[in-house]
């Protein structure tokens, strides 16, 4: 029997569920002018499941829990169990579509960062994402180094205890070592005496945050 060409042209929908923290600055509603810069953080493994307090016990939402004037709308999304943020990429942007189409967003200033699984999930989302990030900050984690294409123009600022026994700091060095080879605007923090956590001084340093504020898609343009 002959075969016949055919075409067939469908839309297929998919059904996502995401739970997630969001924190508003205090100014919010009083200042309702302001478009304000995004943070979608994303939590290490420790912190999948169902019970959204899991996700305040370490980086962003912390901050923002115990600062009501942390100057960022965030976003923390929870990783369900067993799962990895490389599987939610279709989520996640879709959830930062929907947080900037419904509040005041600038989204020219919208910023990644995440730790050990997230820091992997950072390095994945913003390489299937490029140019959707103004600046990135992975953690502890590592990623694809043959995706480093879609990353060269994102302002990256990598972190990494030396001493890390959990994610191997060369996780980290081989993305920030081919990044740089491929002209990628890359900072890469080593903590030289500094085992896995090394979120918490990077989270508690100002100058992160001026730095992500520093970047935008406006002065990429």
């Amino acid at each position: 029997m002959s075969q016949t060409a055919n075409k067939l042209e469908i839309e297929i929908t998919k059904k996502v569920r995401i739970k997630y923290l969001l924190h508003l600055p205090d100014r919010y509603e009083k200042e309702s002018s302001i478009k304000w810069p995004l943070i979608l953080f994303l939590h290490g493994s420790g912190e999948r499941g169902d019970d959204l307090e899991l996700v305040k016990a370490h980086g962003i939402p912390m901050i923002a829990e115990r600062d009501p004037y942390f100057p960022f709308i965030t976003i923390s999304p929870q990783c369900p169990e067993d799962s990895f943020w490389n599987a939610e990429q279709d989520g996640l942007m879709a959830l930062v579509d929907e947080i900037v189409a419904n509040y005041n967003v600038d989204p020219d200033r919208l910023y990644l960062t995440g730790l050990s699984m997230g820091g992997y999930g950072t390095w994945h989302l913003a390489a299937e994402y490029p140019g959707r990030f103004a600046a990135i900050a992975p953690i502890c984690g590592g990623g694809n180094p043959n995706r480093i294409n879609e990353l060269t123009g994102t302002p990256t600022w990598a972190f990494h205890g030396a001493k890390d026994d959990v994610v191997p700091i060369a996780e980290s060095e081989k993305m920030v070592d081919v990044l740089r080879a491929n002209g990628g605007n890359v900072t890469f923090t080593i903590y030289p005496e500094m085992n896995h956590n090394s979120w918490t001084e990077t989270y508690d340093n100002p100058e992160l945050y001026a730095w992500f504020l520093g970047h935008s898609l406006t002065l990429r343009k």
